[in-house]
């Protein structure tokens, strides 16, 4: 079992496959998921990987979670959130980067998140009931759900009865969702169809658990490296001589070694001259 992301809902959009269809996508962004800390089995009695995502301000940081920031060296984070792995070889080290090929093409996924918030509904809307009668005879009630209890005995309203009230914002995760694609320069990962919640939102992406994962996913997780500097191949930065079409060490020897020569001349045509001049006398 390895460890999840935690990643940011960007919105959604289409990708076209090489066929030319589209393809619905959400996508998701890795912001910043770091490894903040770890559970083993000696001292907590399972093994974990936290993970931290996002950038929070130091003062809206309570004081042990500030601890634990700056025990791993790492930014103040805005979600925290911990993955169950089996043993110690699926921890990451502390500090470490997840980067979006932590995922690979194809492979599904389990999606957590909080669905969006509808606020007070009513029966009818929260959980789809057909209403009262819409003839005369009913008064004003016709979106009413009815009765919620019994008689005097229990005399009271079992818990759990569907009634009307506050709709939306649940923890919800959606299993079996394709990964279309990753982007690891941008740090993107492209997700078929919807998941829940709404922009900006944070979810927790994990490995499917109805199907086996890809023997080609890394394992424990691919890391970023920040201090890597970017290589640059093939750069050639072309000079004026060069564009010209002559080298600069070229073009500048031959007048270099020119130079020597015509005073070198110049020293000797006078001597000679002179020479002849007293032969001739």
């Amino acid at each position: 079992m390895r460890t999840g992301v935690i990643a940011k809902k960007m919105g959604m959009m289409r990708l076209f496959n090489e066929d030319g269809r589209h393809v619905p996508v959400t996508v998701l962004a890795l912001e910043g998921c770091q490894v903040v800390g770890a559970r083993n089995e000696e001292r907590d009695g399972y093994f974990a990987v936290r993970l931290g995502a996002g950038a929070r301000k130091a003062k809206n940081v309570n004081k042990p979670q500030r601890g634990e920031f700056a025990k791993a060296q790492v930014e103040p984070k805005a979600r925290v959130a911990e993955f169950r792995v089996d043993n110690a070889d699926g921890l990451l080290p502390v500090g470490a980067t997840v980067s979006a090929d932590h995922f690979i093409d194809g492979q599904l996924v389990d999606i957590t998140g909080h669905t969006q918030g509808k606020g007070f509904a009513g029966a009818m809307k929260r959980w789809g009931f057909g209403g009262m009668r819409a003839s005369h005879g009913v008064s004003i009630t016709h979106r009413a759900h009815g009765s919620t209890g019994q008689r005097q005995d229990p005399g009271k309203v079992f818990k759990n009865k569907k009634m009307a009230g506050h709709m939306g914002d649940r923890q919800r995760t959606q299993q079996n969702l394709e990964i279309v694609r990753t982007d690891v320069a941008r740090g993107l990962i492209f997700v078929k169809g919807s998941v829940p919640g709404a922009k900006n939102g944070w979810l927790l992406v994990r490995d499917a658990v109805k199907v086996p994962t890809p023997q080609a996913a890394p394992f424990p997780g691919a890391l970023k490296n920040d201090n890597e500097a970017p290589v640059v191949e093939d750069v050639v930065i072309a000079t004026e001589v060069e564009v010209a079409g002559t080298p600069a060490v070229e073009a500048e020897a031959p007048a270099a070694e020119a130079a020597p020569a015509v005073e070198a001349a110049a020293v000797e045509a006078p001597a000679a001259d002179a020479g002849e001049e007293k032969k001739e006398g």
